[in-house]
């Protein structure tokens, strides 16, 4: 049965099913003309380049690609700016070059841009000197400062941020397609302030031999300059699906196919917090043809994640579902096979993901959130090690990364200290990798790469 004969895009709102971490707006008429609004708009993304991605990742399911996820932990109105939408891809352009020199495979680029505004919280309020105000849900439902005029939850927040979201969509396709992406470029692509860090002269080294490359094949006779593979780059963005209001207003009816898709990005996620069983997110995604992701964490029961599976796949296509363990460098060895063995079990043509960010934040001395660049690159080695030992494939990473010369992950040869956070913290919810840090995994990762390509290469002969 067609998985959305049952469905329409306002079925979660039914008594049966719970939406959790949704503010509550106290201003029905403004939330009903502000999605009304949102619904008129043109779509941010197409039918056509979700089921492009879903094809990339049926291909990372079946080891022939490797996911490469990263960007903001939450957007925000006050950091909007060309420039760091610029270095952000600057960054994962870099990461993507590093992987696909080190791994022979291509690169999946998907972006957290573009429409991660929405922040789960563990309560609808929070209480600082006797004052009780809405909780910060993200810029397209409040403001960050607490004040009553900060704090009140905006409805017509969601269409700053769909204009926010078009504007940062037209740029970011703009680089990947007018040249900026071209492989020529790939020595520009560093970020003056990363110096001359031993990553940023490897990362050098693997340019000069990219560009060295490139010369040989146009001394072959290979006009390069009309190869769209090596002039572009397909560039996808994605979000949690958390603020149901703004997803439902932006799921439009495919006129080709007659399916439904969330038209605010190419990829979907549903967070640890919101995949429970009779979920209303769980409902709402079921029904969108978008490629999904299930974040997976140490709660996770496999049969639970079997019964997600069946709901938001029943057919089992390939490159549907992206599982994105985060664990905890201290539990992913332990934690994640039962759920490798489940999937293996059954048969699910699903991408293993790992993010090694959100098990891993830390309370500093100092008194930041931080995390520890040794645990992130732990719990990056204990998610290939089990993949490793399962036979499965590890197929992607997914990260809280900017362009930025941030402060906010201590560690790394960047060599961030706990007193060093204050200089440069400037997250508006979690910390996030910056531009040194990201690239220094990327090298990490691309010898955890090598060496499961290596042993799988082995086995097949």
């Amino acid at each position: 049965m067609d998985v959305a004969q049952d469905w329409t895009p306002a079925g979660w709102q039914q008594d049966r099913f719970t939406a959790k971490h949704l503010p509550t707006y106290e201003d029905a008429e403004a939330l009903t003309a502000a999605t009304e609004t949102l619904s008129g708009f043109p779509p941010l993304v197409f039918a056509g380049e979700a089921r492009r991605l879903r094809g990339d990742l049926a291909d990372v399911a079946r080891g022939k690609a490797f996911l490469l996820q990263g960007g903001d932990c939450a957007e925000s109105f006050a950091e909007f700016s060309p420039n760091n939408i610029r270095d952000t891809f600057r960054v994962i352009l870099q990461m993507a070059a590093v992987l696909t020199f080190a791994s022979k495979l291509p690169v999946v680029k998907v972006g957290r841009m573009a429409g991660q505004f929405a922040k789960p919280r563990s309560a609808d309020t929070e209480t600082k000197d006797g004052v009780t105000l809405p909780s910060y849900f993200g810029d397209n439902v409040n403001g960050i400062e607490f004040s009553h005029e900060s704090r009140y939850n905006d409805p017509e927040r969601m269409v700053r941020a769909y204009s926010q979201s078009a504007a940062t969509l037209n740029l970011l396709r703009a680089f990947a397609s007018g040249g900026y992406a071209n492989l020529r470029e790939v020595h520009r692509w560093t970020l003056d302030f990363m110096g001359r860090s031993p990553w940023a002269d490897k990362y050098q080294a693997i340019a000069d031999r990219i560009g060295e490359a490139l010369d040989f094949m146009e001394a072959c006779g290979v006009d390069i300059e009309d190869d769209p593979h090596l002039k572009g780059t397909s560039f996808y963005t994605s979000h949690e699906a958390l603020l149901l209001p703004y997803e439902q207003a932006m799921t439009r009816q495919d006129s080709i196919t007659g399916d439904w898709y969330d038209t605010s990005a190419h990829f979907l996620w549903i967070g640890d917090r919101t995949r429970f069983e009779g979920s209303a997110h769980v409902e709402f995604l079921r029904g969108v043809k978008n490629p999904i992701g299930i974040k997976c964490g140490p709660s996770l029961d496999p049969d639970v994640l079997l019964g997600l599976l069946d709901t938001l796949n029943p057919v089992r296509e390939p490159g549907r579902i992206t599982l994105i363990s985060r664990f905890g460098h201290d539990k992913v060895e332990a934690g994640l096979p039962p759920l490798v063995r489940a999937i293996q079990r059954e048969g699910q043509p699903v991408v293993w993901s790992c993010d090694p960010m959100h098990g891993n934040v830390v309370k500093s001395e100092s008194g930041f959130k931080t995390r520890p660049f040794e645990r992130i690159l732990a719990e990056v080695r204990g998610f290939f090690a089990v993949h490793r030992a399962e036979g499965s494939h590890a197929g992607g990473i997914h990260l809280e990364m900017t362009g930025q010369d941030v402060t906010e992950c201590t560690g790394g040869a960047a060599a961030i200290t706990d007193e060093g956070l204050n200089d440069r913290y400037r997250t508006h919810c979690d910390p996030r990798l910056n531009a040194a840090q990201s690239l220094e995994l990327a090298f990490l990762l691309a010898e955890m790469l090598n060496m499961e390509l290596g042993e799988s290469n082995r086995a097949a002969a």
